[in-house]
This record gives structure tokens, C-alpha cells and sequence, in this order.
């Protein structure tokens, strides 16, 4: 059978942004700045590299800052273009998005990230689409969901990135049944939302980047709310993976960073800056400095 490409995906957007208060209230999570890009950034780039033409993002109200970040900025151009700051127009330029590339649809109400999911199944049709939670930033050589795909075009189906989390952890995410374990792509049989402490049917926890077959949509069409109150993207894959061979789990290779917290977003921020060669001197000597003077005064 031939598996077709997945060319579309879809960003969930529309949370609210509590634990980043008060920034939040005026500023989308998502365009909170990551040493000199918003979160958003990263997730559509990596999205880019793993061939993906059509963006899908899922807003509610007080996210237009989503959509003129995407957007042209003529007065700008034209102000770096006559200031010679050709670098600087050339980052700009990265951020925009050809017209009708992205489209928009709203979720009224805080309902889950399944629900957010389902709010796209008109724009995504009866094709295989990605799902990016921008939330996870993952730094790695070769981008997560390029991987993914790498690895779906060989399994088909339905894949979820994964990785493994200390046992008691595990009440925190979606967490894999493994029906066969074959390396970096397992074979799942099951799926459970933050599942109570030793109820865990493994430590293989699901990691915001999913690949999706349309069945889920029609899956998500027939569920209720689940744990939290919500509709659970979790459940709907779930549902596909009492079939054998239609869920996998993939191993990614890379880092994963929790930009939805902010120890993890600070750690995010550390990473980052020290990856990047025109900070890392000056940054790993502040930082350097500022252990040891934390060091001297315990």
C-alpha cells in the first residue's frame, strides 16, 4: 500500500497561557522569545524542514500577534534595506509565509487538545497531517518531526514521539502500552492519560509531535470528555491502537526541552544561548562568573 505524504499540520495554539502570567495577558504564549525567535518559530521551521506545506494554526481570541508575526512587515524591509542591515532583513524575511500558506480556524472553547485537533478536520480532509505543540521545543541535529516522517513513510499508520521519563513522572503525560519494542519505533497497544502513580503501562511518554491518520478525526467525533474534563487527543489514538500495527511510538533523537513551564523555558533559554556562536563566549563566562559567585556566598 502506498503511504501517502504529509504535507499538512496543525499548531494548537489557543491555550491561554496561565502559567506565564502576567506576560501572557497581552503577549500569546507562543510568541514569547526564545533567545531571538518565538516559540512559534521554531516549531514552523522544523515543520519546513520535514516538508510540510500547509500550516493549519488552531487560535482563540487574543492571538492576532500569531498572525502579524507571519505577515509582512513592508515598513521594516524597507528601514534595514536603507540602513544596509542585510543580515537582519534576511532573518526577517524567514519569518514570513507566502499567502494562503497558513490558515486560521478558532477553537470558542477550552474543550482539549483533542478538541483543538478536531477543529481543523475540515482544512485537513481525508489526508495524513503532523500535529506540533510548540510548547516542546526539541534542539536536534536532524529536526524531530523530519525524523518522523523518515520513519513513518516506513510504518505507516499513525506515529507519536516519545521518550522515556522517570517512573514518577509518568502521571504527567500520555504514556505508551508497548506491544513490541524494536528499537526506536515501537509497536503500541494501547495508550493512557496521565495515569495514576504505579498505573503506568511503561516510562514511554508521548512528547508533543504527533503524524495522524484521518481516522483520528472520526475517532475524536465519537469521544466525551476524558481525564481533566477535556477531550483527549490520547484517547482518540488510543482507539486506533486496539488495531495492531496502526499506532507507533518513535524514539527521537534529541533534547527536549518544556518551554510550557518556566524552569523549563529558562533552561530552554540557557541551552539555546550557549548554542549559538555569537553568544557563547560571553554568556558561558557570565555564567561561569555568576556560579561561582553563588559558590563563594553558601
Amino acid at each position: 500500500m502506498k503511504i501517502r505524504k504529509v504535507t499538512k499540520a496543525v499548531f494548537p495554539v489557543a491555550g491561554l497561557g496561565t502559567r506565564f502570567l502576567p506576560a501572557t495577558k497581552s503577549i500569546p504564549k507562543e510568541i514569547m522569545t526564545l533567545v531571538d525567535r518565538p516559540l512559534i518559530q521554531y516549531a514552523i521551521d522544523e515543520a519546513r524542514a520535514a516538508g510540510i506545506k500547509e500550516f493549519i494554526f488552531v487560535t482563540s481570541r487574543g492571538k492576532s500577534a500569531l498572525e502579524d508575526y507571519f505577515d509582512q512587515s513592508p515598513e521594516l524591509e524597507t528601514a534595514l534595506r536603507r540602513a544596509g542591515k542585510d543580515q537582519l532583513l534576511e532573518s526577517l524575511r524567514e519569518t514570513n509565509m507566502d499567502s494562503g500558506a497558513i490558515a486560521y480556524v478558532r477553537q470558542n472553547r477550552p474543550l482539549g487538545l483533542g478538541h483543538a485537533v478536531w477543529c481543523a478536520k475540515r482544512l485537513i480532509g481525508n489526508e495524513p497531517f503532523a500535529v506540533l505543540l510548540p510548547d516542546d521545543v526539541i534542539a536536534a541535529e536532524k529536526p524531530c518531526l523530519q525524523q518522523m516522517v523518515e520513519a513513518y513513510e516506513r510504518t505507516g499508520g499513525n506515529m507519536v514521539a516519545a521518550m522515556e521519563v522517570p517512573a514518577e513522572k509518568t502521571a504527567s503525560y500520555g504514556v505508551l502500552d508497548v506491544a513490541e519494542d524494536l528499537g526506536s519505533i515501537v509497536q503500541v497497544k494501547g495508550m493512557v492519560e496521565k495515569p495514576k502513580a504505579g498505573e503506568a503501562p511503561s516510562n514511554l511518554a508521548v512528547i508533543g509531535r504527533y503524524i495522524l491518520s484521518p481516522r483520528v478525526l472520526s475517532n475524536l467525533n465519537k469521544l466525551k470528555s476524558g481525564t481533566g474534563g477535556e477531550i483527549q487527543l490520547t484517547d482518540a489514538i488510543a482507539e486506533e491502537a486496539k488495531e495492531p500495527g496502526r499506532v507507533f511510538g518513535f524514539r527521537f533523537r534529541g533534547h527536549r526541552y518544556d518551554c510550557g513551564s518556566k524552569a523549563g523555558f529558562l533552561q530552554a533559554t540557557v541551552a539555546f544561548g550557549l548554542a549559538r556562536p555569537d553568544l557563547h563566549d560571553e554568556f558561558a563566562a557570565y555564567l561561569t562568573e555568576l556560579m561561582a559567585m553563588q559558590k563563594a556566598a553558601q
